[in-house]
């Protein structure tokens, strides 16, 4: 049966008060910072909230709660008990934030943060600067926003780069991405890489039609000792910027 919680219930919003305080304690006395995402943050909040409110104590609200007793349930090892002991142990200290995400170093939320004012200025009409452009470079993937914003910062020679299309020919000559430098088709990987063979300390952006094929040949490159390779999200099909045809 679904326990329903009225959040808007005086009872929940004194308790929701005592979870944000709980949660203020948490991150003071193991030297711990808050998600720079407030959303994460309340939300996982409310969650406890909830929990205390049904079972009586704030196990974590990213895992179900086992057990039919509150005694069955605190000793539960399945059960985890904010804050818990495998994100103390170990998702802390070696991914940075633990599962559900409120609690983070203060190197993984400043990591955090730079990724989303990054996200911010490449879906944005401000554009990028040469920083950004070389953090958005070191990913292994980018979307259709994020190869605009970066085509556009070539154009004013804040970065430098070669996209490359992994496509057949006849795809390439019906249409393809305004700014593309080479293609090197899948089928003719290896001869048609020779182009680009004296040039693998530079980044590279590979694409084709889908994401797949150039998925497959972004790992090659990467094994044959090309520095950065970063692969279209959805190629084509989910780019929005300019496209040509013709030889």
């Amino acid at each position: 049966m679904i326990k329903k919680i009225d959040m808007n219930s005086e009872e929940f919003q004194t308790q929701f008060e005592l979870t944000k305080k709980f949660t203020e304690d948490v991150i003071e006395k193991y030297n711990f910072v808050f998600n720079p995402n407030e959303e994460i943050n309340e939300s996982i909040q409310q969650g406890l909230t909830r929990n205390q409110m049904i079972y009586g104590t704030r196990f974590c609200p990213c895992f179900m709660v086992v057990g039919n007793t509150l005694e069955e349930q605190r000793n539960n090892s399945e059960n985890r008990l904010c804050p818990c002991t495998p994100a103390l142990e170990e998702e802390i200290p070696t991914k940075g934030s633990c599962h559900c995400g409120i609690y983070c170093t203060k190197e993984y939320a400043h990591k955090l943060k730079k990724e989303e004012e990054l996200k911010e200025a490449s879906h944005s009409q401000r554009g990028l600067s040469k920083e950004q452009c070389e953090e958005l470079l070191s990913k292994p993937v980018i979307d259709s926003d994020e190869l605009e914003a970066l085509l556009e910062a070539r154009e004013l020679d804040y970065v430098d780069f070669n996209l490359v299309d992994n496509r057949e020919w006849m795809e390439w000559v019906s249409q393809r991405i305004k700014g593309v430098d080479y293609l090197i088709p899948t089928t003719s990987f290896y001869q048609s890489l020779e182009q680009i063979e004296k040039q693998k300390d530079k980044h590279i952006i590979v694409y084709c039609l889908s994401g797949s094929r150039s998925a497959y040949c972004q790992k090659i490159m990467k094994d044959m000792g090309f520095k950065s390779v970063s692969n279209l999200q959805n190629g084509v099909m989910g780019y929005k910027g300019e496209m040509i045809s013709g030889e």
